[in-house]
């Protein structure tokens, strides 16, 4: 990792010597070659819709941390190239999350008291106005970006706080903090997860357990494409024009790259986010307008 991207040096611990005079021990995160060492080589990681987009930015992150990382998602083939990046260190696992059988299978095949930490991801809900959805879309809603994460984490967390250590990241949607047109089904459930998370990471922390919440802006992902359509859809315009006029509204003037986000994710999933706990963090190149976006 890039010093540029985290310049933090974690307090490890204080501690008395014997002569009565305040010691500091420091954890420091870079090496002699000026390069952050997050601590996470040789560890584990379940990375979920590891298929493509943030997931998949993650999952390729921590290998190149030299983690060992469990990756899931539907598509086999997708999981394939990047177990392809290190087949020493990469476990394959095909699974739909939203079933509870799935989720079985995969706890199954897995070291539970290896786990360093879980990325809970996966994509979104239709792009729709309310008048457009039926109540199908909200059932279906609810199970894609609620329950599946609430019974997968209520599964795995015994394991975690057994080992009195662990890192849970869900990765969200800078919607939670400011809606995003067309996009109802993700804005009203999400809500649903940002108060779950906050209130569960109270329970926890004094078990070792740090849970957050990355919000993600508009980046360079598949699911993007569902957003330009919907633009274009609505005002008649081009594809090409929609994407355009999203970009124009970001302050930086274009996406965000999945590999940057990746780069937060990694702190998070590390030990030095240790009294990082319970936030919702924006990571949207300054497109929310609000002071405390």
């Amino acid at each position: 990792m890039d010093i540029a991207v985290f310049l933090v040096c974690v307090f490890a611990k204080n501690k008395w010597n014997q002569k009565g005079k305040k010691h500091a021990n420091f954890l420091c995160i870079f090496d002699q070659k000026e390069e952050m060492n997050l601590f996470i080589e040789n560890k584990t990681f379940l990375v979920c819709g590891a298929a493509s987009g943030f997931g998949r930015a993650i999952a390729e992150a921590l290998i190149a941390e030299g983690a060992r990382v469990i990756v899931s998602a539907r598509r086999e083939a997708e999981l394939k190239k990047i177990a392809a990046l290190a087949p020493d260190r990469v476990q394959i696992v095909v699974a739909d999350l939203f079933k509870e059988a799935d989720q079985d299978r995969l706890l199954e095949k897995i070291d539970l008291s290896q786990l360093s930490g879980v990325v809970i991801n996966a994509g979104g809900p239709p792009a729709k106005s309310f008048l457009e959805t039926e109540m199908e879309d909200w059932d279906n809603a609810y199970v894609g970006l609620v329950k599946w994460k609430v019974r997968l984490t209520k599964k795995i967390l015994p394991a975690l706080i057994k080992n009195k250590y662990g890192r849970l990241v869900f990765v969200e949607s800078k919607s939670v903090k400011q809606p995003v047109e067309n996009l109802v089904l993700s804005n009203s459930m999400r809500l649903a997860v940002v108060g779950f998370v906050k209130t569960l990471s109270q329970e926890v922390a004094n078990k070792g357990i740090c849970m957050n919440i990355m919000a993600p802006g508009y980046h360079d992902t598949p699911a993007m494409d569902r957003i330009f359509a919907k633009k274009a859809s609505v005002l008649n315009i081009s594809i090409e024009q929609a994407k355009s006029s999203i970009e124009s509204e970001l302050a930086m003037g274009k996406l965000g790259n999945p590999k940057d986000f990746a780069q937060l994710a990694l702190f998070l999933l590390s030990p030095a986010s240790n009294f990082l706990n319970g936030q919702t963090i924006s990571v949207e190149g300054g497109l929310i307008k609000g002071i405390f976006g």
